[in-house]
């Protein structure tokens, strides 16, 4: 892009900030339900703030706030911002009402760290009824000699999750971005995923192009939306739709 000179770089960044703006108002108003846009807002002035106390972290400090994780935590739960690092030096006045840390259902996390540290949400509730459903579909496993609790194949080894004989017929999970029901999806080993599928199809639809079948689809949901699809496999394009993936949990 350089080729193009300065002022071309320039509209280049600036068309992109466009549709980035334009594709988030566009979910916000048609993946949310009209009762959800007051916690959007407030999702967003959250985000807001400590993105910008990140920033300023970075700048004085030459790090970033972050908590220790390791080396196979998944993307989508890696990097959580130290919130009472913030507050305890100074960067934050107070920390948000939404953060765990003050009785909420998120952690802030960052994603693209080594490049531009943006903040994101990772809703705790969905990786709560996630984990719920995976102890049972592990007791199911122990007690049945490592069979699974495998109902309909969903997708090329990826199969619904039995719910009567787990015992989960009360595990349901509501989508941060669209407020519907999501299916709960279990591989061949027995891991439990969400299937964010639905949420992806709209997300394309709305940036109105094919994606590339090369790229990981979760990624249209991180451009749209403060909150990262966390408890999810990658997704690739084929056949016309989003297809999880069974051997990429990251």
């Amino acid at each position: 892009m350089d080729n193009y000179g300065r002022k071309a770089s320039m509209l280049s960044s600036g068309l992109r900030q466009m549709a980035a703006i334009l594709l988030l108002c566009a979910l916000a108003g048609c993946m949310y339900p009209e009762k959800q846009q007051q916690p959007e807002n407030a999702s967003r002035e959250s985000v807001r703030r400590v993105q910008a106390a990140v920033d300023d972290y970075q700048r004085q400090e030459g790090l970033l706030p972050i908590l220790n994780s390791t080396a196979d935590t998944p993307r989508y739960e890696k990097f959580v911002v130290d919130l009472s690092k913030l507050e305890r030096q100074g960067y934050l006045d107070e920390i948000p009402s939404a953060a765990f840390e003050q009785g909420g259902n998120f952690y802030f996390l960052l994603l693209d760290e080594e490049t531009s540290p943006a903040v994101k949400l990772m809703d705790l509730v969905t990786v709560q009824k996630v984990n719920d459903v995976q102890r049972q579909v592990n007791r199911y496993k122990s007690a049945h000699s490592g069979r699974l609790p495998a109902g309909e194949e969903l997708y090329p080894g990826l199969f619904a999750v039995d719910s009567k004989a787990a015992g989960t017929t009360s595990v349901t999970l509501n989508s941060v971005y669209s407020g519907d029901l999501l299916e709960f999806i279990m591989d061949g080993q027995g891991n439990v995923f969400a299937d964010y599928a639905a949420d992806i199809m709209t997300a394309v639809r709305q940036s109105g192009s094919s994606p590339d079948t090369e790229e990981d689809l979760r990624t249209l949901l991180e451009a749209a939306s403060y909150y990262v699809p966390v408890k999810s496999l990658a997704y690739r394009w084929i056949g016309r739709q989003p297809v999880p993936q069974p051997f990429e949990h990251q």
